[in-house]
């Protein structure tokens, strides 16, 4: 009998096992919501309860404590500053679980654990015309209306005189050349 034994030895050792729920807890706080194994995450609920109760406390000590059991600045400062706030007049389970399945290669049962605060973000629901009306605008080339090429065709004249311009001063700066050479053969001479 299991009597008054509580938490789960998921078959490892005393040091691993803290080290992977320090690992999870971190990552649940920082993304607020993580997939393992219903086991782990039902043992991790606990974890995760207990941080944002220290959290909820708010004074220097437990801020300590909390970075000794996280070792992650950033994620204590998130824990104190946006995920307890919004806990705040909560008396507990400051968690979900969903049960997501079985893992294909040793079917084992999945879950999604994530805090309570987690809001998905919505994304506006287009409509199917809209959506085809996007995909068509960028299949098909623009029309341009009459101002528009006329800016072009100036646009395209003016690059034309002036790379007429550089070759013109491109040939005349030859000549210079060759005359300063004859000027100083001649001189030599």
């Amino acid at each position: 009998m299991r009597h008054r034994v509580a938490g789960r030895k998921l078959s490892r050792h005393t040091q691993h096992r803290e080290l992977m729920f320090r690992n999870m807890l971190v990552s649940l706080l920082q993304y607020e919501r993580i997939k393992t194994t219903l086991a782990k995450g039902k043992e991790l609920r606990r974890w995760a309860d207990r941080i944002i109760s220290l959290g909820k406390k708010g004074t220097l000590h437990a801020r300590r404590q909390a970075f000794a059991l996280l070792r992650n600045e950033g994620v204590v400062k998130k824990l104190f500053d946006e995920i307890v706030p919004k806990l705040k007049n909560r008396e507990g389970g400051y968690t979900r679980i969903f049960k997501l399945g079985w893992r294909q290669g040793d079917a084992a049962p999945l879950s999604l654990v994530e805090l309570v605060t987690f809001a998905h973000p919505e994304e506006e629901k287009k409509s199917r015309i809209k959506r085809a009306k996007e995909v068509l605008e960028k299949v098909r080339p623009k029309k341009r209306e009459k101002g528009q090429k006329k800016e072009k065709e100036k646009v395209k004249e003016k690059d034309k005189k002036e790379k007429k311009a550089k070759k013109e001063e491109k040939g005349t700066s030859k000549e210079k050349k060759e005359k300063q050479k004859k000027k100083s053969s001649g001189e030599k001479e």
